[in-house]
């Protein structure tokens, strides 16, 4: 069998391509579900179809919530004289209009948060999307619509958690509280924190509830709530503080796998839970850049280059969009039979949430490094200096003589 050499002078696209790409992506998610609630009407243009019809009370809501927390990053950016400065200010001005209609009591598009358990969720991603743009988005929002959100967010007290990533619902609202607001029930974020502590499994992975599942609820939900919520617990001088080095590690950890699952083609596998959230399982791979937390073996220039390819597949995929230009439901194009339960066509938009890098600015490193392969497209075009991979608890084995079992011999 023949081996490829590896390949040093393959070409890849720009950071300005790349970008541009990725906003386009953006653009396409997050624009008909801003742009339908900034004129009163997302319930009327949301498409609900037959699979779905169980989840029609919260299937706006979370098309909302889950846009903004994805967009977020992106508008916190703020407006500029530039081409993309000038989208971010259209965009802004349409998720202000949107959130007001989604609280005001005499919108057609004010949302229910009473309904089911579903709103809790919801309104943790709410609480995400204020705390990633505390400036543009939050501080751009009325003192009436302010007060509305946050009493909706006191009002969400009332629900139950499970044993699982849903502690983190309950743990946000408080956090968001806490930043917004400047009270807080301290109880539902101790638990959140000490619970996962208890359920980590080791190698950056955490267990959602006592058992590990093989899927991407550590990006989804674990990691990038956890690290949220303990910058809080930081800003406020919290006990629980203590516990953000310990979980920025285990997320690094965390990151460095996801790199690593991405295929030489820009491909990753889709396994376990809600594969229909798409790019949205790479969320914490982006969420260390845009922080600056990444560590130093994800380099900027093959990491973008390996993220964007990921979101071209999946964007372009026929079938992700319906003539209208909603999400379907799917992982690589219309996949009907990989929907979960309490999927909705709104709950689609998570993906959103794998678009957050946009959020470094375009002269920022991440995107003016030149592209290049990336870990799994180096290994198998056989460069010679592709590194070891270690597990995060394993540091031992570099001062260690390792033996070979069968011979005795070192």
């Amino acid at each position: 069998m023949k081996v490829s050499n590896f390949c040093e002078n393959e070409s890849y696209p720009s950071g300005v391509e790349d970008r541009a790409d990725t906003l386009a992506a953006l653009e396409r998610l997050a624009g008909p579900v801003l742009g339908a609630l900034a004129e009163d009407k997302l319930i009327a243009t949301l498409p609900v179809r037959d699979w779905e019809r169980e989840r029609i009370p919260f299937t706006y809501l979370e098309a909302y919530a889950r846009t903004l927390s994805g967009v977020a990053p992106w508008l916190e950016l703020g407006p500029d004289a530039s081409p993309e400065g000038e989208k971010r200010a259209s965009m802004l001005a349409l998720a202000i209009r949107a959130t007001h209609h989604v609280f005001d009591p005499s919108a057609a598009d004010y949302q229910d948060f009473d309904h089911g358990h579903q709103p809790l969720v919801e309104a943790a991603y709410i609480g995400l999307a204020f705390l990633r743009a505390p400036k543009h988005l939050w501080g751009g929002l009325s003192d009436e619509d302010r007060t509305r959100i946050i009493a909706r967010w006191k009002a969400c007290r009332k629900f139950e958690t499970g044993n699982n990533n849903w502690l983190f619902f309950s743990a946000m609202l408080e956090a968001a509280l806490w930043k917004f607001a400047g009270e807080c029930n301290r109880a539902p974020i101790e638990t959140a924190i000490h619970k996962f502590m208890e359920w980590y499994v080791g190698d950056g992975c955490y267990g959602d509830g006592p058992d590990f599942q093989w899927d991407y609820y550590n990006s989804y939900v674990i990691h990038p709530m956890m690290l949220e919520i303990l910058k809080v617990c930081r800003e406020k001088n919290d006990p629980l503080a203590e516990f953000y080095e310990e979980e920025l590690k285990r997320a690094q950890r965390y990151g460095v796998v996801l790199e690593r699952l991405i295929s030489p083609e820009g491909t990753f596998p889709v396994i376990g839970r809600s594969a229909c959230y798409r790019y949205g399982a790479m969320q914490l791979l982006e969420q260390l850049f845009l922080t600056g937390d990444a560590p130093a073996s994800l380099a900027p220039g093959p990491t973008r280059s390996a993220l964007t390819a990921v979101i071209r597949r999946m964007t372009d995929a026929p079938g992700t969009f319906d003539a209208e230009g909603w999400l379907q439901i799917g992982a690589v194009g219309h996949q009907p039979q990989i929907r979960e339960y309490y999927n909705s066509t709104g709950a689609l938009y998570l993906t959103v949430n794998g678009l957050i890098h946009l959020g470094l600015p375009p002269d920022h490193d991440f995107w003016k490094a030149p592209g290049g392969p990336w870990t799994q497209r180096r290994i198998w075009l056989g460069d010679p200096s592709a590194a070891a991979d270690h597990a995060l608890e394993a540091d031992w084995i570099e001062t260690q003589v390792w033996i070979d079992p069968c011979t005795s011999r070192t």
